[in-house]
């Protein structure tokens, strides 16, 4: 990966890390009060994945303020969570140590995670807007098949390549690409937590994967597809931008009168 780009965009997650934990997606005093819980999405990967969790060893790549690593952790699994945003990883740790919840948090690029960390996993764990940072999803998916034992599980739920292509869904205004084509960099203030958040690092540059590019990089590392679903709903506006939720409470976006693909699921066991 460009060496750069990891730069750029690790200024601009110690930003983020900086301002969120209270806000509408990380509510850390309802974290801490055992009132924040995975959304349905995840919930459902990881029951059809491994079921409970409890005694598994986990590795959360990519884990920011380490929310999913503490809920992990929680119901009783042995979570490793890696990051490479010291100030999130900071951050992660207090909030642990408030949850009390013990984390082993490693500052890594994740698609260069510690010699000693391989093999050493049951699931490989990654959730809503992670691969968008990196470069060679090949790369990603090799580093993650590394990660787990031999029979081990990938549980993968992001934001669908299509979904992504979209700066704006009403009116439906495109400014990425479905499929890989190199960098884009952006300089915008704002985040998914509130748009309206003015951070200190501004610049980020991004990368599009397809969903048949992620796949076929998965199959190659070694991975054995089990599960890919595409999910025309999202449990949360993951985007910052979306209208209100339906009468179910989940959020979609139509084109005319379809619902299009936010988020999809991917699950794989290691060969």
């Amino acid at each position: 990966m460009d060496p750069h780009a990891i730069e750029t965009n690790r200024a601009n997650w110690d930003a983020r890390a900086a301002v969120h934990g209270q806000d509408r997606i990380y509510d850390s005093d309802g974290l801490v009060a055992g009132r924040i819980d995975l959304d349905e999405l995840e919930e459902a990967a990881l029951l059809r994945a491994v079921g409970d969790v409890a005694g598994l060893g986990i590795c959360h790549l990519q884990c920011h303020i380490g929310f999913d690593s503490i809920l992990l952790a929680r119901r009783g699994a042995r979570v490793t969570a890696i990051d490479f945003s010291p100030v999130a990883l900071a951050k992660a740790a207090d909030l642990a140590q408030r949850c009390g919840v013990a984390l082993e948090l490693v500052e890594a690029n994740a698609c260069d995670p510690p010699r000693r960390l391989e093999a050493g996993f049951d699931v490989v764990y990654a959730t809503i807007g992670v691969l968008c940072w990196i470069e060679r999803v090949d790369e990603w998916m090799a580093a993650a098949a590394r990660l787990a034992r031999p029979g081990g599980h990938l549980v993968l739920v992001e934001i669908h390549p299509l979904a992504s292509m979209f700066d704006t869904f009403e009116p439906p205004v495109t400014d990425f690409p479905y499929n890989f084509d190199g960098p884009h960099h952006f300089d915008s203030d704002g985040s998914y937590t509130d748009p309206g958040l003015r951070l200190s690092a501004t610049e980020t540059v991004q990368y599009a994967h397809g969903l048949g590019e992620i796949v076929t990089a998965a199959v190659e590392a070694g991975w054995e597809i089990e599960h890919l679903a595409e999910h025309t709903f999202s449990p949360g506006d993951y985007w910052g931008n979306l209208t209100s939720p339906d009468e179910d409470g989940r959020y979609r976006v139509r084109l005319g009168d379809q619902p299009i693909p936010l988020l999809f699921t991917l699950l794989a066991r290691r060969e």
